[in-house]
């Protein structure tokens, strides 16, 4: 999905890389991996599995649900939204033009389920206009396809990992029960939302009908998605997910790795906001003509960093973080042991390049990746007249 960046065209390959293109890059902690490595496992398309088995009851208390179901990937967890709410070939759902699901998900709504994704623009804050959604709502007319789910996002990926605020979820689930329509969040990063506003999953859920959450972003593990509603929707969602492929044995070795991920990294996703927040501090402390970050809306583990001149691409900023030459280790950014820095950040056609942070991160590598940061918006400055 993002450009990966390597050293190429650097003049030392002694670099300390610091990866910061997303947090499914993170990866499993020491208690992870004992999780895993003694799991308890069965056959879980029998529902055999004691530890899949104990993530979903888990996983629907924690968010005030009936039911869930462990699946392979996001990606099929909000395609098994739309398939059970959209139950007839030809419906509609209406989704951000910024969503995962409409710009990344390869189409799978109409690819797959038969159903038309109708979008509406994205507020640079991850919601969009309700005034604007009451009009949308269609199949009154036989011309017409049935408008049956909406869809939200919460973090907003795209948008720079906003909060969507608990008062405007409110206002549209009550809009979606007037026109008789389903609500999922796509809540990849639910527990970063969560932490921002300091309440629990289940308050900012209370009002949808369906939600998701990764485990293979910002919680670490080595793969899965948990979806999550009422007892009749995840019947169906299971069913459906056998259709899909999703129909998985002894899983519960991943299963194993999400249940720690709910106790050892889930409380501490507010030192990965921390240490976003400290890279954005420090380019904004700089006032560059070149790059500038929106200090004041940063809400959690996604910065972005807005490219200002029209004379250099997201691109070229990304390649230049991960590069390393000489005059850099001259200029003694390097770490302690005198290894130059690579700082690895997404870039495709947008404005911006992309910091997420997670939780294998280190204030150290925080540190240094500011250090190499400031150097190169610097070098920048100095040679774009």
């Amino acid at each position: 999905m993002y450009s990966t960046n390597h050293t190429a065209g650097s003049e030392t390959s002694n670099v300390r890389v610091v990866d910061f293109r997303s947090d499914t890059v993170s990866l499993p902690t020491a208690n992870m991996r004992k999780a895993i490595f003694e799991a308890s496992v069965g056959d879980d398309v029998y529902g055999e599995d004691p530890t899949v088995k104990e993530l979903e009851r888990r996983s629907a208390e924690l968010f005030g649900k009936e039911a869930a179901l462990f699946v392979p990937t996001g990606t099929m967890a909000n395609l098994l939204a739309i398939m059970v709410h959209c139950s007839k070939r030809g419906a509609e759902a209406i989704a951000g033009d910024l969503a995962h699901a409409f710009l990344y998900e390869q189409g799978g709504a109409a690819q797959i389920a038969g159903v038309q994704l109708s979008t509406i623009k994205n507020a640079p804050d991850g919601t969009f206009c309700l005034d604007e959604l009451r009009t949308r709502f269609r199949g009154f007319d036989v011309h017409e396809p049935k408008t049956s789910l909406v869809m939200v996002e919460n973090t907003h990926n795209i948008c720079g990992g906003k909060v969507v605020p608990l008062q405007w979820l409110e206002d549209l689930a009550k809009i979606c029960k007037q026109h008789s329509s389903k609500l999922h969040m796509d809540g990849a990063r639910i527990f970063n939302a969560a932490e921002y506003l300091g309440v629990s999953v289940a308050r900012i859920v209370r009002d949808v009908d369906s939600v998701c959450y990764c485990l293979s972003k910002g919680l670490a593990c080595p793969a899965g998605s948990v979806l999550i509603g009422s007892a009749d929707f995840i019947q169906e969602a299971h069913r459906l997910r056998k259709a899909l492929g999703g129909g998985m044995r002894q899983v519960g070795f991943l299963a194993a790795a999400g249940l720690c991920a709910l106790d050892e990294i889930v409380p501490k996703l507010g030192d990965d906001h921390k240490r976003t927040r400290k890279i954005a501090q420090a380019i904004n402390d700089m006032n560059s003509s070149i790059i500038s970050v929106d200090l004041e809306n940063l809400h959690t583990n996604i910065l972005l960093l807005k490219i200002l001149s029209k004379k250099i691409t997201s691109s070229d900023i990304s390649t230049r973080f991960a590069q390393v030459f000489s005059k850099e280790i001259e200029s003694e950014i390097t770490d302690t042991q005198g290894r130059g820095i690579c700082v690895k950040v997404s870039a495709r056609d947008w404005a911006f390049t992309r910091i997420v942070m997670y939780t294998n991160i280190t204030d150290e590598e925080v540190d240094l990746a500011i250090k190499k940061i400031k150097y190169v918006i610097k070098e920048y400055e100095q040679n774009i007249v």
